[in-house]
C-alpha cells in the first residue's frame, strides 16, 4: 500500500527530477497527474509527447501554496471571484502575466491554476518552490490514472513517480473563470 504523504528520500528525487527537466507522475486529489517545471518548455514537450496532446489546449499548474500562483497571474485586474474564498480545491482560470510561459496557456488568454490540499501536492510544491505542471496522466483519449500500476502501464520507465496515495475525490475538480464567474467545468 502507498503511503499517505511521500516519504522525504521519494520527494527530494522528485524534486530533482522537477529541476533537472524531467516528467513527474505524482498524486493528486483524484487522479495521478503529469508534472514538470512551467518554466522548461522541453520539459512540457515531453508531458505533450507522452500523452499525445496538442499544446493548443494548455495545461493549468498546481501548487499547495498561493504564494506559488502569483508569478503566473496578474494580480491587478478586478475579478468577478476571489481565489482565497475558492482555493484550495476549484481550479480558477486567472488573467496571465505577461510572462507567463505560452506553451503553458495554449490558445488561450488566461492561466488555469489550482491550489491544493492533497499532502503530497503540497509537500511537492513546497520542496520545489513554485508550482507546477499538472495534466492528468494518460495518454490522449485514455481514462486518468486513478493507481500507480495504470500509471506505469501507461507509461513505463519514461516517467519518474513519487509514490503515495490519491485523495479522496471521485470526479475532476471543478474549474470556473475567475474573471467572468462563469462555470467552465463542475466538480
Amino acid at each position: 500500500m502507498l503511503p499517505r504523504q511521500p516519504r522525504r528520500r521519494a520527494l527530494r528525487r522528485a524534486v530533482s527530477c522537477l529541476r533537472r527537466g524531467g516528467v513527474l507522475a505524482y498524486p493528486t486529489e483524484g487522479v495521478w497527474g503529469l508534472g514538470c517545471d512551467p518554466r522548461q518548455r522541453r520539459a512540457f514537450r515531453k508531458i505533450l509527447r507522452l500523452k499525445r496532446r496538442p499544446q493548443k489546449k494548455g495545461v493549468l499548474l498546481i501548487t499547495g501554496h498561493q504564494r506559488h500562483t502569483y508569478d503566473y497571474w496578474q494580480r491587478d485586474i478586478p475579478l468577478c471571484l476571489d481565489p482565497a474564498q475558492y482555493w484550495p480545491g476549484t481550479t480558477l482560470v486567472l488573467p496571465a502575466r505577461a510572462r507567463c510561459p505560452s506553451w503553458i496557456r495554449g490558445r488561450h488568454r488566461g492561466i488555469a491554476m489550482r491550489v491544493s490540499a492533497h499532502p503530497g501536492v503540497c509537500r511537492l510544491s513546497a520542496g520545489f518552490g513554485a508550482a507546477i505542471v499538472s495534466t492528468s496522466a494518460n495518454p490522449a483519449g485514455k481514462k486518468p490514472a486513478r493507481s500507480l500500476r495504470q500509471v506505469l502501464r501507461y507509461f513505463g520507465g519514461r516517467v519518474t513517480v513519487l509514490p503515495a496515495r490519491l485523495g479522496g475525490q471521485r470526479r475532476p475538480s471543478r474549474i470556473l473563470d475567475a474573471r467572468s464567474g462563469k462555470l467552465l467545468r463542475s466538480g
